[in-house]
């Protein structure tokens, strides 16, 4: 589904007007506290040179507040956009919003995990990780989704689905 949704500074970023300049990678990812989102944006910044070389844009996603997500992609020197999904509205429009259990709830906060105060809501809803590689025309080539949120889809799988939609 088409979007718009705004960067960490409040700049409206709408998936159709980044279509119009090539192939769109997206990356749900839980919020800058998972180290496992963590590893993967780093993985993703690493592999940005490629995906960009092969003209693509690649979007991250997070319900987490802009100043969280500043902090997200100053930590990792993210060059590409980092955007707010208030309320998970797009990861809910990809099925990919899920409630953490209420049994969960209590652990999270003794790692020191707010999650209300994190994503600025009180519904405990987080995005499962997800990436999809979007082709210029919309339809989604390839994509990775999975309960198991220690598991993501590999850099080197999107930038193999770029490449291969060329041919």
């Amino acid at each position: 589904p088409d979007f718009t949704l705004p960067d960490v500074n409040g700049k409206p970023v709408h998936l159709t007007d980044c279509l119009r300049d090539g192939a769109v990678v997206l990356s749900f990812y839980r919020g800058g506290w998972c180290p496992y989102c963590n590893l993967e944006l780093q993985a993703l910044a690493d592999a940005w040179p490629d995906i960009r070389g092969l003209g693509a844009t690649l979007l991250a996603i997070a319900p987490e507040k802009p100043d969280h997500g500043r902090e997200t992609a100053a930590r990792h020197a993210l060059p590409f956009p980092v955007l707010w999904d208030e309320a998970n509205r797009v990861a809910r429009a990809y099925g990919l919003v899920f409630s953490l259990p209420e049994s969960l709830r209590p652990v999270y906060a003794a790692l020191g995990i707010d999650l209300p105060a994190w994503n600025g809501e009180n519904s405990f809803e987080l995005p499962m990780p997800a990436t999809f590689v979007v082709g210029e025309d919309g339809r989604i080539l390839d994509g990775f989704v999975s309960v198991d949120y220690t598991r993501r889809m590999e850099p080197a799988r999107v930038i193999e689905v770029l490449k291969n939609r060329r041919k």
